[in-house]
């Protein structure tokens, strides 16, 4: 009897997936939670976020939307043409979300303009490194592990968590309204695109990942696969702790001896 997986029922329902990899999704729906229903999120959807929490969040997070793509070329390096289902279905998914990934960087720059945080400082502003950390990480499990592993931690567990907290930001027109008209959609695109649109892509990455293993893969292939995504939502859940913690900057009063000296230029 052969091992390898053929999906049976519907894209989106895990029971159309392998026993292991049923047990694997349920065995980290808490860690995927706390991320998904992270307070920030919350925040967010309520309008209730500063402006120096909204700012960490976006630049610190830009790395790993900046260099999604690259993450995937990185996968698409150990894609080998006709050895397996799985490998086949990788190479076109990677492919064709390449450049996907691309115009999502282009939409999340609208989102920081629109909501005050330069171009400049989006690009070249200092990235906290407690913020940083999730995209080394990417880059390393991409780069290092296997591609079912690096794919499990990328586009199936960030991918997927983020049209979570995508669509708990959407789901009040809150946030959405704080933006100016003249804005407001380009300001909206990347989220209302991971909200309704892009829920596909993590599925598609299971299946993929599936075929890969097969039915009935090791101990040790499938545990893999599950501490690559949930370490991929603890570097998720630290970022956001992060950018909750960031604290609004505020005008101090000059100190005595500044007041001195500019007393002294004046004079």
């Amino acid at each position: 009897m052969s091992d390898a997986f053929v999906r049976q029922g519907e894209l989106t329902d895990i029971q159309s997936y392998p026993a292991w990899a049923q047990d694997m999704v349920e065995s980290c729906t808490e860690v995927r939670t706390r991320v998904a229903a992270h307070p920030l999120f919350h925040k967010m959807r309520d309008g209730e976020l500063d402006a120096s929490q909204l700012s960490t969040f976006l630049v610190g997070v830009w790395p790993v939307i900046e260099q999604f793509p690259q993450y995937m070329a990185q996968s698409l390096l150990k894609v080998q043409y006709g050895r397996s289902r799985g490998h086949d279905e990788a190479r076109r998914y990677l492919i064709r979300n390449i450049r996907v990934e691309q115009n999502h960087a282009d939409h999340w720059l609208q989102w920081a303009l629109a909501s005050g945080v330069s171009r400049d400082d989006l690009l070249h502003g200092e990235v906290p490194p407690e913020t940083h950390a999730l995209s080394h990480w990417c880059w390393h499990t991409c780069e290092r592990d296997s591609l079912a592993a690096g794919m499990a931690a990328t586009n199936y567990a960030i991918e997927g968590v983020t049209g979570d907290w995508s669509a708990l930001v959407c789901a009040s027109d809150v946030y959405e309204n704080g933006f100016a008209t003249d804005v407001r959609a380009k300001a909206m695109k990347w989220l209302k695109l991971h909200a309704k649109y892009d829920d596909t892509h993590p599925w598609e990455a299971l299946e993929i990942i599936c075929a890969v293993l097969g039915s009935n893969p090791t101990q040790r292939g499938v545990a893999l696969i599950r501490s690559r995504v949930v370490t991929s939502y603890e570097y998720m859940r630290l970022t956001l702790d992060h950018c909750l913690e960031a604290e609004q900057v505020v005008s101090r009063p000059m100190p005595l001896v500044e007041l001195v000296y500019e007393e002294r230029k004046r004079a």
